[in-house]
């Protein structure tokens, strides 16, 4: 898959697309079925298979939805992107300049003569131009203008998706790992990069790494301990992850931390993925270190005996 980040840089090719627009958050089951379809048509007809998305997300620019909280950030959106058997990725920038274009130069600039779209497959629902102001119909009318073919998407599958989305957050918010995994189709990740902490998991017999997320607009999930495992120099390392506040020594601020089993070696600085598999339980606040270091033997416990299942 090749990814371009602006559509201007699109417009020099010699062949024709069949495409499909949409923010795409999660990549989820229900967008996998979208995809799918957009790879198999690809296929017969011997179009390129392209997806074109925003960055950043449209209600951050006109809403200026500081709040929003996505389920991938746009890298990891492209990474499992690429495993879907895509040949172009278009992540054009989201501006208030680019959402005044009305609906004929958004058909014109964008999807005839900047993807050379040959066929688009859309949701019933789309509405595109200024205003949001055109639908389907619409895009209906200029593709026998302009030669180009529409397959709508059905309201059910639609629907599904909105479900899925709204589901998948909901269930992350709830500590619900199982539930959001079963519709993303993986494992939620978080990525982010290893930055010193202040060292008390090792005190403790449980040395954590500690995940820093840049990008503020990422879901992290409900506070509480996780069974977790991330790819570290081509080998896999499973562990448990502690989202909160630390409570028993009274932290104040909020921290990603992990403890890698059979682990050693120095991450600070490093770049890392980690996976979400299973939730344990709720952060809470002990009475003693003492108390706590019982509690995350008993985790690691548990932990070690999932991953042998």
């Amino acid at each position: 898959m090749e990814t371009i980040h602006n559509i201007s840089q699109f417009n020099d090719i010699q062949f024709q697309t069949v495409t499909t627009i949409g923010t795409f958050d999660g990549v989820h089951l229900g967008h996998r079925k979208i995809l799918e379809r957009l790879t198999n048509n690809a296929k017969k007809t011997g179009l390129k298979s392209t997806v074109l998305t925003f960055f950043p997300h449209p209600r951050m620019v006109l809403q200026k939805d500081v709040d929003i909280k996505l389920l991938n950030t746009l890298e990891e959106k492209t990474q499992i992107l690429e495993t879907l058997g895509l040949e172009y990725l278009i992540v054009h920038p989201f501006t208030k300049e680019f959402s005044r274009l009305s609906a004929t130069d958004f058909v014109n600039d964008i999807l005839v003569n900047g993807l050379k779209t040959k066929k688009i497959i859309i949701g019933y629902d789309h509405r595109f131009g200024r205003n949001r102001n055109a639908n389907i119909q619409d895009l209906i009318a200029f593709g026998e203008t302009l030669d180009f073919e529409v397959e709508e998407i059905p309201a059910q599958e639609v629907d599904d998706i909105s479900v899925s989305s709204t589901k998948i957050r909901k269930a992350l918010l709830e500590g619900d790992i199982t539930t959001a995994n079963n519709y993303l189709s993986y494992a939620y990740m978080l990525t982010g990069t290893i930055k010193k902490g202040k060292g008390m998991g090792r005190d403790f017999g449980f040395p954590t790494a500690n995940l820093h997320i840049a990008e503020t607009y990422k879901l992290i999930p409900k506070t509480g301990a996780y069974v977790v495992n991330s790819t570290i120099n081509g080998k896999v390392y499973f562990g448990m992850m502690n989202i909160g506040f630390n409570p028993t020594v009274d932290g104040t601020e909020k921290s990603i931390e992990v403890n890698f089993f059979d682990f050693e070696g120095d991450l600070y600085g490093q770049k890392i993925q980690v996976s979400l598999l299973h939730r344990i339980r709720d952060e809470q606040k002990f009475s003693s270190i003492e108390e706590l270091k019982t509690q995350l033997k008993k985790d690691k416990d548990y932990s070690l005996e999932l991953i042998s299942k």
